[in-house]
């Protein structure tokens, strides 16, 4: 069996994530940062629907610079055939607006988590010369919306890390990948409930992506048939990237 690491694991997402990997076989640690009753009850669903697989709910704030970099320096004598890094902080704010403290602790967790995570978890894999490392990106950096300035920018970081990471380790048979959902189905959207009928109206697809369908896509690029798959950024966002945007 593989092992893989899921940062953001216990609910919307990051659970359909671990879910996904469980089904495919794989043993899933994964970390979650305020909701320590539902990674418990994710664990226990699990270990119930699949027993064979070893599950571990880690408690961990990527906000955190000294807890992070404590939880990489003990993550560093494992062995992880996959890193999926989920995890993520929502900042809206027009550019003249921002607050750069919200701004710099939203790069923190959506990039600079990414960054030090994947340095303690690749070794192993370049050793092994065997891993796959996923980051959730968004759409939010593919096409530029209002609001969306420093959310994008963190997003957009990961692409360009992604992209030379995937470079820089892909003789030594490593994968590195950036997944960029558009709008998601979970609890981010909750704020955006009195527009939904009008984003939806704008997705060629007419909905939103279901937390399943992202998970799905994750669990592929763990698998053997995505081994040549790297560098690459995946939208998954039911048509919004390829249209215009401004409509007749």
């Amino acid at each position: 069996m593989t092992r893989i690491l899921v940062t953001g694991g216990a609910k919307g997402v990051g659970a359909a994530i671990v879910r996904a990997l469980a089904a495919a076989g794989h043993d899933v640690d994964f970390t979650y940062r305020s909701s320590p009753e539902q990674a418990q009850a994710l664990v226990a669903e699990i270990n119930a629907a699949h027993p064979d697989r070893l599950l571990a709910a880690l408690p961990l704030d990527l906000s955190d610079k000294a807890a992070l970099d404590a939880f990489c320096e003990g993550r560093e004598a494992e062995s992880y055939f996959g890193f999926i890094h989920n995890a993520g902080q929502p900042y809206d704010s027009l550019a003249a607006m921002m607050t750069q403290d919200k701004a710099e602790a939203a790069m923190q967790v959506n990039f600079w988590a990414f960054t030090r995570l994947a340095k303690s978890l690749m070794r192993n894999m370049i050793r092994a010369r065997a891993g796959r490392i996923v980051a959730i990106g968004s759409v939010a950096a593919l096409r530029g919306n209002p609001g969306n300035a420093a959310y994008a920018a963190s997003k957009g970081a990961l692409i360009s890390y992604a992209k030379t990471l995937a470079v820089e380790t892909g003789k030594r048979g490593v994968t590195v990948n950036v997944i960029a959902p558009g709008f998601v189905d979970t609890d981010m959207m909750a704020p955006y409930a009195a527009y939904r009928d009008k984003m939806q109206a704008q997705i060629p697809a007419g909905r939103f992506a279901k937390p399943e369908e992202v998970a799905g896509l994750a669990a592929f690029l763990m698998s053997e048939p995505a081994a040549y798959i790297t560098g690459t950024v995946l939208p998954i966002d039911g048509g919004v990237t390829a249209q215009l945007g401004v409509h007749r």
